[in-house]
Parts: structure tokens; sequence; C-alpha cells
């Protein structure tokens, strides 16, 4: 008898150890779930640039309100014979000068999304973002007669939800490699600088056409002339995006853009 319990003893030790493993290794991979990849699908990821050996490079402009500075922008476009850039256009914004939107769709530019709200996305609930997308894929599609499937969203905020439903939608969502930092008027010069210091193979480029970027006009025509000079050609992001698998850069949440969020004001 003395030796049945004994025997029984050590087995309970091992099932309970056994157990606790279990219940260990259980609560490891629910704490870990979002960051566990293998087997997993493929998650909806936002795009900073394209990895390619390729020298081209994707100029991008958001709009979001003003009727000061597009024009110019698409003058200095057709000037220097780029005939591929990207306009992300909030609704709004296209719905009070559908003209303009109609140049830019006239002039061969790619026309994507900027959104309904110019807001923080990641702070609505499921509904408003679809919504939001929605409504904007409405007024962009029936302006230019082409329905959007790329968007940038306001602020460049977002999270794992807006990048779910955003897909669910059929929009790719698009970020950038290189701020020229032209929202906050630092100098011609310096928005030059900033471009070029940072420019790579299959690079996207932020820059704006609202009337609060004074100087993207003036240093637009610098940055062409240099980065030909380079031997980059200008391609769409489209374009950019059909020129390799897609593979982009690791995903950031909105507490990894701070800094950008802060100076939100100066669009």
């Amino acid at each position: 008898m003395n030796l049945f319990y004994v025997m029984n003893g050590r087995r309970l030790k091992r099932y309970f150890l056994i157990c606790v493993g279990l219940i260990f290794s259980v609560g490891v991979i629910y704490a870990e779930k979002d960051n566990i990849t293998v087997f997993a699908p493929q998650q909806p990821a936002a795009i900073y640039s394209i990895p390619t050996n390729k020298r081209v490079i994707a100029l991008t402009f958001d709009i979001s309100w003003g009727d000061k500075r597009a024009e110019p922008i698409i003058n200095v476009l057709k000037e220097k014979k780029v005939s591929k850039a990207t306009f992300f256009l909030s609704a709004p914004w296209s719905q009070t000068h559908p003209d303009i939107v109609k140049k830019i769709a006239a002039a061969g530019f790619e026309i994507g999304s900027h959104g309904n709200k110019h807001d923080f996305y990641s702070s609505l609930n499921d509904t408003e973002i679809r919504n939001e997308i929605q409504t904007a894929h409405s007024v962009l599609s029936q302006i230019t007669g082409k329905a959007p499937n790329l968007i940038r969203l306001p602020n460049g905020d977002f999270d794992k939800r807006v990048l779910r439903i955003a897909d669910e939608l059929g929009y790719k969502v698009i970020q950038w490699d290189t701020d020229s930092l032209d929202w906050m008027n630092i100098g011609t010069s310096k928005i030059v600088n900033r471009v070029m210091g940072k420019a790579h193979n299959g690079d996207i480029v932020l820059m704006h056409a609202s009337d609060s970027s004074k100087q993207t006009h003036e240093a637009l025509p610098i940055i062409i002339d240099q980065l030909r000079a380079k031997g980059y050609e200008f391609v769409s992001v489209s374009e950019l995006i059909a020129q390799t698998e897609v593979s982009g850069k690791a995903v950031q949440d909105k507490t990894a853009m701070t800094e950008r969020f802060d100076a939100a004001a100066g669009y």
C-alpha cells in the first residue's frame, strides 16, 4: 500500500508540473498574441517605402485646405515634366475645390484619399472609421470618376483597427519614409536638404499643397532637379508598389508618431 501511494504521489506531481507548464504557455501566447506572426496570415500594414534596386521615387502631396498652393505645385510638376506624382486629397477640400481636383486628374497625376474629417482615426470607433473612409471614397469617386484605392490617413495616425478596416474597404495605407517638413515652413533650402539627405530607392516623399505650406512650390523645382541629377525616376505610389513585392516597414502605431501629431496644426 505504501508503494502504491508513493507512485501515485510522483505521478500526481508530474501531472501537476505539466498542467502548470501548459497554463504558463497559454498565458504567454495570449499576452503576445499580437506579436506572433508564424503560421498566422499576414496582417495589413502601412507602406512607408518599397524595397527595390531601381532608382525610383514617389513624390506625394497632401491637401486638406486652401486654394493658393495647389496650382503652383501642379505647374511646377508640369514645367519640370514630372508626369507621375500622387496627391492625397481630403473629402471636404475636394468638395469645395472640385475644379482643382479635376485639374490634378487631367494632368495625369494619381489621386488618393486623405480621409474625410481631419481627425485622429485611432481615436474613433470602428463604425466611425468606416464611415470616414467611405464618405471620402464616395466624394472622390464622384468628382474624379475613378475610385481611389490608396489612403493617407489624416495626421498619419492609425492603429491596427484602422489598418484592418481600410484593408476591408480595399485600401492600402500609405505613409512616407521622407518627411520634407515643408508643413513647418522651415525654409526652402532646409526643405531641399531634408529631402536630398533622406531620399533613397523606393522612397515615398511627403510634401503638402495646402495653403499653410508656403515654401513647397519654391523648393520643389530644386528637389526635382537634384533628384534627377542622382538618376531618380519619378513614379506614382501605385507604380512604385508595382515595382516589387510589397514588404513595407514595420507598422508604427500612433504612439510612435507623437512628434508628428504635436505638429499637426501645421497642416
